[in-house]
């Protein structure tokens, strides 16, 4: 046999070689991985898929029907069959319908909304042995960079896990009812249509935010996504449970429109009027008043609560929700240009 021959013989040898002698490749399954799948085995049986329901008029018959307005995501809460989701998940529904993992559908009641935390709580009568309560967390600690996760249903793909970083913490993006929510983190974790009102989840499996919105002009993920912090929703939640509503103490006036203020040329809160027997005017608060002259004058001007600036309405809304009716606060007020304070304790809403 000549080497052209051997040559050939070997590689006939080789190619018929039974590919159960191929070598096994090991477990390549990183830490990083186990984690992964360990945070979602453990948290997706939290996660619901929330759809909602309208009232149109057919235009031929003039009949009313139910048609589908949207879908979201939400978890839930606690043992007692309480949903936590966006407010502009089932805002305007009539009918909101809540699917657990075991697929079964739950018809659910409005316990209590704050639109202008974008802030929606649910309640469903399911049996407690089929409700996995989210376990929360704290957002006080959280750094950029640190590993979030998000499940939720994107465009209708339910229990979808999406993985990511935290991007910048502090930001704002404006409510449904144009107020502004701050402190928000930014996750380059993908967050589509369908996944608000979602949890964000730390490596740890804890709930660290409620996925809540995009920047992307195509309104299809591109990397910067938003959450409302946890610290947030463990103050809101139970609020919305108990009242029905956000509960902020108040100050007891009725603020001018802030267009005032770049009219008349100053930053703050032009008192149109105070409240008879409310905090503010029993500390001498002024609002709005009429001159000798048959003319009006300006009244006070708040600029700071508690030595924090107060530019607008919102922002006197965001300090008020820091306190509880019953807390002195220090008000600093202009009058007549003059910068004068007055310490006024907050009283609860009417």
């Amino acid at each position: 046999m000549n080497k052209l021959q051997s040559l050939l013989l070997c590689m006939v040898l080789l190619l018929s070689a039974p590919f159960s002698q191929a070598q096994t490749p090991p477990d390549f399954s990183t830490d990083d991985e186990r984690n992964t799948m360990q945070v979602f085995n453990f948290a997706s049986p939290s996660v619901v898929y929330v759809t909602n329901e309208t009232l149109v008029r057919d235009r031929f018959t003039l009949r009313l029907h139910s048609v589908p307005k949207g879908a979201g995501s939400g978890f839930i809460w606690d043992a007692q069959g309480h949903v936590v989701t966006n407010f502009h998940v089932i805002e305007g529904a009539r009918k909101v319908t809540i699917t657990l993992q075991d697929r079964s559908e739950w018809s659910a009641q409005l316990v209590g909304s704050a639109p202008e935390k974008d802030l929606a709580v649910l309640k469903i009568d399911a049996p407690p042995q089929r409700l996995t309560p989210l376990v929360p967390g704290s957002s006080s600690d959280l750094a950029v960079g640190r590993k979030v996760l998000a499940i939720g249903n994107p465009f209708g793909l339910d229990t979808t896990l999406t993985t990511g970083v935290v991007s910048a913490l502090g930001r704002e993006i404006e409510a449904a009812n144009n107020r502004t929510i701050r402190n928000v983190i930014q996750t380059d974790a993908a967050i589509n249509p369908g996944n608000s009102g979602g949890p964000l989840l730390d490596s740890r499996g804890r709930l660290i935010g409620v996925n809540t919105a995009i920047y992307s002009p195509s309104g299809a993920s591109v990397g910067i996504g938003f959450a409302i912090p946890v610290d947030t929703v463990k103050k809101i939640v139970p609020e919305l449970i108990a009242y029905g509503r956000l509960v902020r103490p108040v100050l007891g006036i009725e603020s001018a429109p802030d267009q005032w203020a770049s009219r008349y040329g100053f930053e703050g809160i032009a008192v149109l009027r105070t409240k008879p027997g409310m905090p503010a005017e029993r500390a001498g608060l002024r609002g709005v008043f009429r001159t000798n002259r048959g003319g009006w004058q300006l009244g006070d001007v708040i600029v700071a609560v508690d030595r924090q600036p107060v530019h607008n309405y919102d922002d006197l809304l965001n300090v008020l929700e820091n306190h509880r009716a019953g807390d002195r606060v220090q008000l600093r007020f202009l009058r007549d240009g003059q910068e004068q304070q007055a310490d006024i304790t907050l009283a609860a809403p009417e």
